[in-house]
Formats: structure tokens, C-alpha cells, sequence
């Protein structure tokens, strides 16, 4: 008789006995130190305990718990009305999965609108909400303003992602998704915000539709800051898709800057290897096809 504690669990939930780890815990040391040697970091969104695991166990170093949930799984038509407690649910939901397999990932979880532009001290307590829920590390948007709040938070032994470019938090001030930083002083504005977050101690930033040309000369102005793209071409530190886009999953408009990795393979978790070879190879995103 097969033992209790390794018998297939049902609902196509995931098993009770993890399998070995094929590789070391990620820690913000061995990304730093990624960064440092030029080896691209691989980040995908997930919002639940499998797919969090799947993503694990294929290879990739970093999981977004992203507020895009509100519209990949809520079905919001932006990420305006996630709330925090609904952020924590998630982040719960992703580390209980990685907990219940490698558990080797970095675990990154946003902080929503409106549970840190009260204050640094609520920043705080947002936050707190997210790592005690398994987060390693919190994600917020925008340059200027949030400077004060990083430092802050990072003083604190909370490391910080910061999150440039298209914010979709604020897209209704940006006037839509768009591409952010094209013109020489909105390229400059940019500049300045991502210098003030490394100084201000974030040891990530997202660039989300910045030209492909302004994120490979940030990424080089940004030594202990690596650059994660989104739409902002080959020449970042790492990438990060979210998950069903790159499944081919997305039920609007396709992006530009994706590819659906699910096309090639027959299974999410080699869609999933496929997308960690890419990007550390090199070949995605091809600027001339993915970025502006």
C-alpha cells in the first residue's frame, strides 16, 4: 500500500511530499550577485499555489504576486480596485504553494493603490501584511514621491522593488497605456527617479514600456539596482511577463511585448523552461519586434 504521505493528492492539488530541490533557495544576495556577473534574472506573475510551483520547479529565479490579479483574475479593467487584503490572500496562496515544493523561488508581492501613499508608516504596515503572508520582498510604483517611502522601508529590513514607466496604478494620470519616457524630458524625469531609488535602497525596478534604448543605458547607470523589463527591450538585468500572457492565455489585445511560449511546447512547465532559456540566452525579447 502506498504510504499516506506520498500518495497523489486529489483535486489535482499539489503533493504532500515535496521533491528534492534542484537548486539552492533564491536570495536577494545571489540576485545581486546575478546582476553583478550579467546573468539575466527570469521573473512571471502567479497567482496561485500550482502555477507558483510549476514556476519553481522550471527554473525561474523570481514570482511576482502581482496586482494584476485584479484583471487576470478578478476580471477589473485595471489594477486600481485591488485591495490589500486581497493581496495578502494571494501572496498566501503562492508561498503555501512554494512551501509545498522547492520552495527556491524569490517571492515578490505588490503593494495595491492606496495601502502606501497615505504615509511612510502605512507603507509600513502594508507591507508587513505582505511579508508576514511569505512575501521576501514588496513591489510599489512610481519615482519622486516614493523615494522617502523606500528608504523607509528598506531601513526596516524590507527590501524594495521599485516599478518605473507605465504604472498601471496610475494610468488614468498617464492617460492609457503607453510608453513612457520617449520624449527627451520625460526620458530625463525618468533618469532621475531610478538614480534617486537605487540611492534610496531598492535592489529592484521594473521597467514597464520604457524605449529599449533608455532601459539598457539605465541598466548600466544602475549597478546596485537590476533593471527587470517589461516591454522595454533586451538590455534590462532580467525580464518578467505576466503568466497567462505568456501561456497565450490573454483575453483582450495581446501586448507587443509578449510572445506566447505556450506555442512551442505542450506543457505550461516547458513553456515555462522555454521562457527562462530565452531570456537567459538573450533571445527574448528581440527589441525590433517587442519594444519601442
Amino acid at each position: 500500500m502506498t504510504p499516506a504521505t506520498t500518495a497523489a493528492s486529489p483535486y489535482g492539488t499539489l503533493p504532500a511530499v515535496p521533491p528534492p530541490a534542484s537548486r539552492k533557495p533564491i536570495s536577494l544576495p545571489r540576485l545581486r550577485e546575478m546582476h553583478a556577473q550579467g546573468e539575466k534574472i527570469t521573473m512571471l506573475t502567479a497567482y496561485d499555489a500550482t502555477f507558483a510551483a510549476v514556476a519553481d520547479s522550471a527554473g525561474v529565479e523570481s514570482i511576482l504576486v502581482g496586482d494584476s490579479l485584479g484583471m487576470v483574475c478578478q476580471g477589473m479593467p485595471s489594477t486600481v480596485g485591488v485591495t490589500l487584503e486581497t493581496m495578502r490572500h494571494y501572496t498566501e496562496s503562492v508561498a503555501r504553494g512554494l512551501h509545498r515544493a522547492q520552495a527556491t523561488a524569490w517571492l515578490i508581492s505588490d503593494l495595491p493603490f492606496g495601502s502606501y501613499h497615505e504615509s511612510k508608516e502605512q507603507a509600513l504596515r502594508s507591507a508587513a501584511v505582505l511579508m508576514q503572508a511569505g512575501a521576501h520582498m514588496v513591489k510599489l510604483e512610481g519615482g519622486g514621491w516614493t523615494e522617502d517611502t523606500v528608504h523607509f522601508l528598506v531601513e526596516r529590513g524590507i527590501p524594495v522593488c521599485a516599478h518605473l514607466g507605465l504604472t498601471p496604478q496610475t494610468v488614468h494620470s498617464l492617460g492609457g497605456y503607453r510608453v513612457q519616457g520617449k520624449s527627451e524630458e520625460a526620458a530625463t524625469t525618468l533618469k532621475t527617479h531610478a538614480h534617486a531609488l537605487q540611492d534610496a535602497g531598492a535592489a529592484m525596478m521594473v521597467l514597464e514600456m520604457v524605449p529599449a534604448a533608455l532601459s539598457a543605458t539605465l541598466t548600466k547607470e544602475l549597478p546596485h539596482c537590476a533593471t527587470i523589463g517589461i516591454g522595454a527591450g533586451v538590455g534590462t538585468a532580467g525580464q518578467v511577463l505576466v503568466l497567462h500572457d505568456m501561456l497565450g492565455m490573454n483575453l483582450g489585445k495581446m501586448p507587443k511585448f509578449v510572445h506566447n511560449f505556450m506555442s512551442e511546447e505542450n506543457s505550461v512547465r516547458g513553456a515555462m523552461q522555454a521562457y527562462v532559456r530565452a531570456v537567459k540566452e538573450g533571445r527574448f525579447p528581440v527589441d525590433a519586434l517587442h519594444a519601442w
